[in-house]
């Protein structure tokens, strides 16, 4: 226990400070922008795989028994989680968490101003059910709390950066819900088209997730978990 709680808290640590503007803008000066982001994703990965290391390796205590149900609420939820991975990496977006520099938000804005967020805060959720040990809620309400708390947090950052009345523009054409802007016809429709690459390439992640990935990556496969519980 005492490694999986040093390997979450350096994790979150890990994606709260580089979010302060002074600490970014001074490690961008001093790296430059590609290099940057090129190393932030190789801590990234790297803190992951060893987070993933830790929970194997902690002492299991069950807080509920496994039931089918608890994993068809993981494969429902976990292609919008995906796609708004996978869209809010390829889109811009000056409103939020984005790898593309731009000035303007990108199509996937129109779902949700923080599709990074999102995706990741429906992922945390979606696998709580099926993982009914302590470290695995633990672990899984931090991701979501952490995610939920990062969107006031960026919104008032952009607001910042982009000054009021910018930020407000840009805002009133999204939203923080997701399809609250697309519902109130507030996001532009015709931008929706753009995109179907981001969920084609999500519908083949998620498939070879569901095959074959997780279960490499992760551990557990959770189909043939489903079906053993069926």
């Amino acid at each position: 226990m005492n490694e999986f709680a040093a390997a979450l808290g350096i994790f979150l640590a890990a994606h709260a400070i580089p979010a302060s503007p002074h600490v970014r803008t001074r490690l961008v000066g001093l790296l430059g922008r590609g290099p940057y982001l090129a190393g932030y994703s190789v801590l990234s990965t790297g803190l992951l795989a060893w987070l993933v290391v830790a929970v194997r390796r902690a002492d299991t205590v069950e807080l509920w028994a496994a039931a089918p149900w608890q994993w068809h609420v993981t494969i429902l939820v976990m292609p919008l989680a995906l796609f708004l991975i996978v869209a809010g990496v390829l889109a811009s977006n000056p409103l939020s968490v984005s790898l593309r520099p731009g000035d303007e938000p990108g199509p996937v804005c129109a779902v949700t101003r923080h599709p990074l967020l999102w995706g990741f805060l429906l992922w945390a959720v979606a696998h709580i059910p099926p993982n009914g040990d302590l470290t695995s809620a633990i672990l899984f309400g931090a991701l979501a709390a952490f995610a939920a708390i990062g969107m006031p947090l960026l919104d008032a950052k952009a607001r910042r950066r982009l000054g009021r009345g910018r930020w407000e523009a840009m805002a009133r054409r999204t939203s923080v819900l997701p399809f609250a802007a697309l519902l109130g016809g507030r996001a532009p429709v015709r931008g929706v088209g753009r995109l179907i690459p981001p969920a084609a390439a999500t519908g083949l992640l998620y498939a070879w997730f569901l095959l074959q990935g997780h279960a490499l990556l992760i551990g557990p496969d959770p189909l043939a978990t489903l079906r053993a519980l069926g």
